[in-house]
C-alpha cells in the first residue's frame, strides 16, 4: 500500500518538474506557484513552442553540440507531441508551470536523460517572443481570411440593394437622401482599411532566434537559418537578430496587434449601433434577421438585438485588451520581466472575440433585409431636399449664404403653416425667390434628383470587392 501511494506521489510530482531550481534551498510556496503558473493559458502556444524546439534541436545538431542520434530521437519526441496536438489529443498538464516546461516533461517522458540537453543554450525568454508572434501570424491569417469573408457578403449586399434610397444621418438626424449601397460602402471601405493594417503588420512582423536570456547566445546564427525550413511560415518571416536585448524585452508588436483589432472592432460596434437603432421601431429600416435575436422572458413581443448589443459590449474588453497590455509595459527596465506573462491573456481574449464576431456577422449580413415601405414613408420629408434647393440657388447666382437662408425660411414657414413645399402656390414659393416654382420643386425634391444631382471625385456608389 505504501508503495503505491509513493508511485503515485511521484507520478504526481513529475507535472511540477521545473527548468529551474539549483540554487533555491527551500520548495517554492504552493499557493505562489499556483499564482505565478501560466500553463492554464499559455497551452494554445504548443504549437508554436514545439516549432521552436524543433528549429532548436536542428541547430544543435549542426552546431555538433548534439550526436545525429541524440538530435534524431529528439526530433522524433517533438514531433510526435506535435501529431497530438494538430490532432487536437493533446492535453496540458495543469501541475506544469508553463508551457516550456510542460513539453520539455513530455520528452523526457519519451527520451528520457537525453531531454535534458533540449534547453541548451536557450532561454524561455527567447522562446516565448517566437510563440507569440508565430500566434499573431497565425491568427492573422486567420483573421484576415475571415475578414476578406465578410466583405465579400458586404459586396453582395450592396449589389442587391445598389439602387435603393436610404436616410442619410448627422447627429442623429436626417440630413440627405442616399443610396443604401452608399451607406454599405462607407463600412467596407473602413473595414477595408482594416484589412489593409492586417497586411501591414504582417509584412513587418519579423521572427528572430537565438536571443538567449538576453544578452545572445554562444550558438551560431548560421545554424538557426540552416534550421528554419523545418517550420515555413518562419523562413518566410526570419530576420535578423539585431539586438537580442530588444528582442527578449517588447511586446509592442501584440500592442500593434491589438490596437488593429481595436480598431477593427469599432467598426463592428458602429455598425452595431446602427442596425440596432434603424431597426427600432422609431426608425424601422431594417429587419434584423430573426436567428441572431432573442425573445424576453417577460414581455411576447419583443425580438431584441442581442448578438449587435454584444458586438458593442465586447468593444470595451477589446479596448481594456489593449489598455491592459500597454499598462502592463509603460514601466518595464530592460530586459525580460514577469510582467510580460499577461500579455497573453488579453491577446487570446481580443483575438477570439473578433474571429467569433466576424464568423457570425457574415450570416447576419447575408439575412439583413430593408423595410422599403418605411424607407420610402421617410424620404417623403421634404426637409431632406433642403441642401439639394439652396444648391439649385447657387447654380442660378445666388451666394450661398442667402440661398442657405432663403431655404431655411422655407422650411420654417412650411413648419408653421403646415403645409408641404410641394403644395404651395408660384406666388408663395417666388415670394422667396423668383427662381422657385411648383415645376422646379417637384423636380428636385424627390430621391432620384438628390442622388443623381452628386459628384463625386469617385463617381456614384463606386463597387468595391
Amino acid at each position: 500500500m505504501k508503495k503505491q501511494k509513493a508511485k503515485t506521489k511521484k507520478a504526481k510530482d513529475k507535472g511540477d518538474k521545473k527548468l529551474w531550481g539549483g540554487r533555491f534551498k527551500k520548495k517554492i510556496d504552493k499557493q505562489f506557484y499556483r499564482f505565478q503558473k501560466s500553463i492554464h493559458y499559455d497551452y494554445k502556444l504548443a504549437e508554436y513552442d514545439i516549432y521552436h524546439s524543433l528549429i532548436h534541436v536542428s541547430a544543435l545538431g549542426a552546431s555538433g553540440l548534439l550526436t545525429r542520434e541524440e538530435e534524431r530521437k529528439l526530433l522524433k519526441a517533438l514531433r510526435e507531441v506535435l501529431d497530438e496536438i494538430k490532432k487536437q489529443e493533446f492535453k496540458p498538464h495543469l501541475k506544469s508551470e508553463d508551457i516550456h516546461t510542460d513539453i520539455h516533461n513530455r520528452v523526457e517522458k519519451k527520451v528520457g536523460k537525453l531531454a535534458l540537453k533540449l534547453h541548451s543554450l536557450r532561454s524561455r525568454n527567447d522562446q516565448i517572443v517566437f510563440d507569440e508572434k508565430m500566434y499573431c501570424l497565425k491568427e492573422y491569417s486567420d483573421i484576415l481570411r475571415l475578414l476578406s469573408g465578410f466583405l465579400e457578403e458586404l459586396s453582395n449586399k450592396h449589389k442587391n440593394y445598389e439602387k435603393d434610397f436610404f436616410v442619410g444621418y448627422t447627429h442623429t438626424r436626417r440630413a440627405q437622401v442616399i443610396y443604401f449601397s452608399d451607406y454599405l460602402l462607407a463600412y467596407a471601405q473602413m473595414f477595408t482599411r482594416d484589412y489593409e493594417r492586417l497586411v501591414n503588420f504582417q509584412d513587418s512582423l519579423k521572427i528572430t532566434l537565438g536571443a538567449g536570456a538576453l544578452a545572445g547566445t554562444p550558438l551560431d546564427s548560421k545554424y538557426y537559418q540552416r534550421a528554419v525550413s523545418i517550420a515555413g511560415l518562419v523562413k518566410k518571416h526570419l530576420g535578423e537578430l539585431t539586438s537580442p536585448l530588444d528582442n527578449v524585452s517588447d511586446r509592442d508588436f501584440i500592442v500593434e496587434f491589438l490596437s488593429i483589432l481595436s480598431i477593427l472592432q469599432m467598426h463592428l460596434s458602429r455598425m452595431a449601433e446602427d442596425f440596432i437603432l434603424y431597426s427600432t421601431k422609431e426608425f424601422d429600416y431594417l429587419d434584423l434577421p430573426e436567428e441572431f435575436c432573442t425573445g424576453s422572458s417577460l414581455m411576447p413581443h419583443k425580438k431584441n438585438p442581442d448578438f449587435l448589443e454584444l458586438v458593442r459590449g465586447y468593444t470595451g474588453k477589446l479596448y481594456g485588451n489593449l489598455v491592459a497590455v500597454l499598462t502592463m509595459m509603460k514601466g518595464l527596465p530592460l530586459s525580460y520581466n514577469r510582467d510580460m506573462q499577461l500579455d497573453k491573456e488579453p491577446l487570446f481574449s481580443s483575438v477570439e472575440t473578433i474571429k467569433e464576431e466576424l464568423r457570425i456577422m457574415v450570416r447576419f449580413m447575408r439575412s439583413l433585409k430593408l423595410k422599403k415601405d418605411n424607407i420610402n414613408r421617410a424620404l417623403k420629408d421634404e426637409g431632406l431636399y433642403a441642401t439639394e434647393l439652396a444648391d439649385f440657388l447657387v447654380f442660378k447666382n445666388v451666394a450661398f449664404k442667402n440661398a442657405h437662408d432663403i431655404v431655411g425660411k422655407l422650411i420654417r414657414y412650411s413648419e408653421d403653416k403646415k403645409i408641404s413645399i410641394k403644395e404651395m402656390s408660384e406666388k408663395t414659393l417666388k415670394s422667396f425667390h423668383k427662381e422657385l416654382n411648383q415645376k422646379q420643386i417637384k423636380r428636385i425634391m424627390n430621391p432620384e434628383y438628390a442622388v443623381s444631382s452628386k459628384r463625386s471625385i469617385f463617381g456614384r456608389s463606386p463597387k468595391f470587392k
